[in-house]
């Protein structure tokens, strides 16, 4: 991924290109916007690299974004772990027909607490676990999952498709896609961004309002998806 990253970034971010500015701003541990798609989930997530997850960016993702807060891993990360789609391996009935309209299938795993956290949902707590779950994320062969971490948890695990965006164009995909063009650990955390005021997804426009009132960058998936798909 060092080459595709290297093609992205030289002599375009002072043009002003988005993808070049978010690659900069990932390997800085800063949070980039997101949209997926109109014809998808039509969502802007929120979304940081996992190693780089503060309990300040935890609360500013509860207070700001107000979505779900998710780490999202690689599939050959999920392999390591050996982190089941929660779909298949849960033996009840409410997992049957579970049909989305957005998408073949759900990316939900497990959800974890690290073992040194207390309950888990303080922003303490949560920042501790997703920040080892990115160290964890770095050398997964080398990680006992089961010593660091116990579920049920306070923080959802996604997996991402094995072939990535050439499989699928979620927020799990697309968040993997940018880690790992910018030499990061593959694993970052998503967190959908709503309207206070309807309760449904955040406008792309205002989503692009609050990236440049904050100064952070917003991009759409299909940038992300032509570029490093």
């Amino acid at each position: 991924m060092t080459r595709r990253h290297r093609q992205v970034g030289e002599g375009e971010h002072e043009g002003g290109d988005p993808l070049a500015a978010a690659l900069e701003a990932f390997a800085a541990g800063e949070p980039v916007c997101v949209h997926d798609a109109e014809d998808r989930e039509g969502e802007t997530d929120l979304i940081y690299p996992a190693g780089a997850t503060t309990p300040e960016a935890v609360a500013r993702m509860r207070n700001d974004a107000g979505g779900l807060i998710c780490v999202a891993l690689s599939d050959a990360v999920a392999d390591a772990f050996e982190l089941p789609f929660y779909g298949e391996t849960v033996d009840h009935p409410a997992t049957e027909g579970h049909d989305v309209a957005y998408d073949d299938r759900s990316s939900f795993s497990l959800t974890v607490n690290h073992r040194d956290t207390y309950t888990g949902i303080t922003d303490t707590d949560r920042s501790l676990t997703i920040r080892a779950l990115g160290e964890a994320a770095s050398a997964p062969r080398e990680t006992e999952f089961a010593s660091e971490f116990r579920a049920p948890g306070h923080i959802h695990l996604l997996r991402a498709a094995r072939g990535g965006l050439s499989e699928r164009e979620g927020h799990t995909e697309l968040g993997i896609a940018l880690a790992e063009a910018a030499d990061l650990s593959p694993a970052v955390v998503v967190c959908e961004m709503l309207d206070d005021q309807t309760g449904g997804a955040l406008a792309p426009a205002d989503a692009r309002a609050y990236a440049d009132r904050h100064g952070l960058v917003y991009l759409e998936g299909r940038t992300i998806a032509d570029r490093l798909g």
